[in-house]
């Protein structure tokens, strides 16, 4: 049984006088936040706020890019070009890199966000192109992604670090993959039965699919997200109760 678990957050997703999220509340809840970088979501001073943020509560912080989507914040598909892609990831976690260090903290691992994430789960070229950004940037940022995922595989080949991530309030196929956010029942409310699920996923290994069978899935870290109806209640339950399991909540970068 897992005596260990990280709790991730989608955060820095506001944008000037628009609000998305409430992150200094989530900031209390999880070890690692997955902090946008301006191309799905995030103005400068929204996120260099939620960086100073993430440093008073001693969250870790990681570069969550994206696709350059702000109209759909990063969540369609686009078929960019490999050296384009990886430009865009590597100015991405520059420039958060830059924004951290002023807030007196550093970006320590990488997680792309929305169709991005999806795509190189099973797009190989599009992976390696997010793989090689990592690598021309700093080669000790784990990258972050699905679990069981092709992507990870891909990533430990060219000698990433890479952390496999479970999703706390999203449905599941029974092959490991995740329900589409277009299909009815992909995305879970209930924080009471999300909370058991995460409880199910840590000391069984696995969860019970949207098909209604037991799938394995080994997670080093799980998200919880910050701007989904109830979030802040839905990532405070689940907290309590693997904590309640002597289950102990820290960030899987040190």
């Amino acid at each position: 049984m897992v005596t260990v678990i990280d709790l991730n957050s989608d955060l820095g997703e506001s944008f000037g006088a628009w609000t998305m999220g409430d992150d200094a509340a989530i900031l209390k809840l999880v070890s690692s936040a997955n902090v946008a970088c301006g191309f799905h979501a995030g103005s400068p001073a929204s996120l260099l706020s939620t960086l100073r943020a993430a440093q008073q509560q001693g969250v870790t912080i990681g570069a969550h890019v994206s696709y350059p989507d702000l109209v759909g914040f990063g969540r369609r598909n686009m078929d960019v070009a490999s050296d384009e892609l990886t430009a865009d990831v590597i100015y991405q976690i520059g420039a958060l890199q830059g924004l951290a260090r002023a807030a007196g903290s550093e970006v320590r691992y990488v997680k792309p966000h929305g169709a991005l994430y999806n795509t190189i789960a099973h797009d190989e070229r599009q992976a390696l192109a997010v793989i090689e950004a990592i690598l021309a940037i700093d080669s000790s940022l784990p990258l972050v992604g699905l679990a069981g995922s092709h992507v990870l595989k891909l990533a430990q080949e060219k000698g990433l670090k890479t952390i496999s991530e479970a999703f706390a309030d999203r449905a599941y196929h029974a092959d490991g993959s995740l329900v589409s956010r277009r299909e009815a029942g992909s995305v879970l409310h209930d924080a009471n039965i999300v909370a058991k699920r995460m409880l199910q996923l840590v000391t069984e290994g696995g969860v019970t699919s949207i098909e209604g069978q037991f799938t394995p899935i080994q997670a080093d870290s799980i998200c919880v997200h910050g701007d989904t109806p109830g979030a802040i209640e839905m990532a405070s339950q689940v907290r309590q109760l693997l904590e309640a399991q002597g289950i102990m909540i820290r960030a899987f970068v040190a």
